[in-house]
């Protein structure tokens, strides 16, 4: 026992011999740092300076930095106070201005839906003031030397030639929106094919199309869609393909490759785009009488007042009421052909003897005479015997003359090589 404890106080006694020795390099290097004197150099080179700095006063550059644009449209009903008020512009003398002065009298007359750009200062105040007015021309308003100016700039007009192309999915007109094709050309599309192509009938999902169409911008902005230059339609594995031509100095058409034209003695519907409710039968249950009889024509369900359009040239036989046909147009064609639209809601401005175009408005869709709802009853009759509207062939229109051909050819085959171009590729848009 006796030597364990002696073993141990000698383990001790050199421990505290160790952490003795250890620490004194620490020691020294604290009194070193503690006792070095301060040199006179160091200190003749520390001073003291005092000195007044100015400093931007940053809430007014702000106010004299910052400017905002802002675009609003025009609402219907709207005053200059309230339109100014959507635009941020707190400015009493701008708003005098623009509702007083007749240099700035285009913008009161503004149409709805017409945009108007300004620029205003950080407290509200109008800087300057923007829009097209009415007949397309740019007008700036100003703010000079305190003072508001109005200047106009006459519209920056071109014409540019712009690609589109689709694929059908679920209808004509939901593809041509996803291509970004305007209404108007799709249905400048639909009246070119209409007579090979029944749009409400025939159409398939995969169905492709192909439209080179002329667009007028004004100031850089899109504002007209022009005439379709060329159009390839290609239904159920089948393409259709045709080219506008000018063939007198006034007018012109669209053509096949081969120089026949699309344009059909007869559209295949008198409406755009509507459901076959009941078609050409020699025996139906008739919805109304409630018996079996022949239905000599073909129904178009369509709400009333949709536009019932001449399915060719033709002049108008008999305008009026008849029977149970109720308010009905029967128009003569060629000295053989004759079509008849019944149960119609209201005329159009004909009569009788009138000669009436191809896709002019006759009439609009009813459910007058012995109808059981909103219809359009349309017959097609050809040497007084009644045919199937859906089914008959159709004779063809006038086809190029032999002493355009040649030109024709020479100025289509630069659209259909660009159309060969544009198969089997989905592009958004080619100005």
């Amino acid at each position: 026992m006796l030597q364990q404890n002696t073993l141990l106080n000698a383990h001790k006694s050199k421990l505290r011999w160790f952490v003795i020795l250890s620490t004194l390099p620490l020691l020294g290097v604290v009194t070193a740092f503690g006792i070095m004197p301060q040199t006179d150099a160091i200190y003749n080179a520390q001073q003291t300076i005092i000195s007044e700095v100015a400093l931007p006063n940053a809430e007014q550059s702000a106010v004299n930095a910052t400017t905002f644009w802002r675009n609003e449209r025009v609402q219907r009903g709207e005053t200059v106070a309230e339109l100014l008020r959507r635009l941020n512009v707190e400015d009493g003398a701008a708003s005098d201005y623009l509702r007083q002065h007749k240099d700035a009298a285009s913008f009161r007359q503004l149409k709805v839906g017409k945009e108007v750009q300004v620029e205003t200062a950080f407290d509200g105040g109008l800087l300057g003031l923007r829009y097209l007015n009415n007949e397309g021309n740019q007008v700036v308003v100003a703010k000079v030397n305190g003072q508001f100016t109005t200047s106009t700039q006459a519209a920056q007009v071109e014409q540019r030639t712009v690609v589109r192309t689709g694929e059908i999915v679920s209808s004509l007109y939901a593809a041509t929106d996803e291509a970004g094709l305007p209404d108007p050309a799709a249905n400048q599309l639909a009246e070119i094919f209409g007579g090979d192509i029944d749009f409400q009938r025939e159409l398939r999902k995969g169905d492709k199309f192909s439209v080179i169409y002329e667009m007028t911008y004004v100031n850089g902005e899109a504002a007209r869609t022009g005439r379709i230059l060329a159009a390839e339609f290609t239904n159920q594995g089948r393409t259709y393909r045709a080219v506008y031509f000018q063939t007198t100095e006034f007018t012109g058409d669209y053509f096949s490759p081969d120089g026949k034209s699309m344009r059909k003695a007869f559209l295949r519907s008198p409406i755009e785009f509507s459901r076959v409710s009941s078609g050409f039968s020699t025996a139906r249950f008739h919805p109304v009488l409630q018996k079996m009889r022949a239905h000599k024509g073909v129904d178009y369900a369509s709400p009333i007042g949709t536009k019932v359009k001449a399915t060719s040239d033709g002049v108008v036989a008999f305008v009026g009421k008849q029977g149970g046909y109720g308010n009905v147009v029967m128009l003569n064609h060629q000295g053989r052909f004759q079509t008849v639209y019944g149960h119609l809601s209201r005329f159009g401005n004909i009569h009788n003897g009138q000669r009436v175009s191809q896709g002019e408005v006759i009439g609009y869709v009813g459910m007058t005479g012995l109808s059981s709802g909103p219809h359009l009853h349309y017959e097609f009759k050809q040497a007084g015997v009644h045919r199937d509207p859906l089914k008959v062939a159709l004779p063809d229109g006038k086809p190029i003359s032999e002493v355009q051909k040649s030109a024709f050819m020479e100025k289509s085959i630069d659209f259909y090589t660009h159309l060969s171009l544009l198969q089997g590729t989905r592009i958004a848009k080619l100005d």
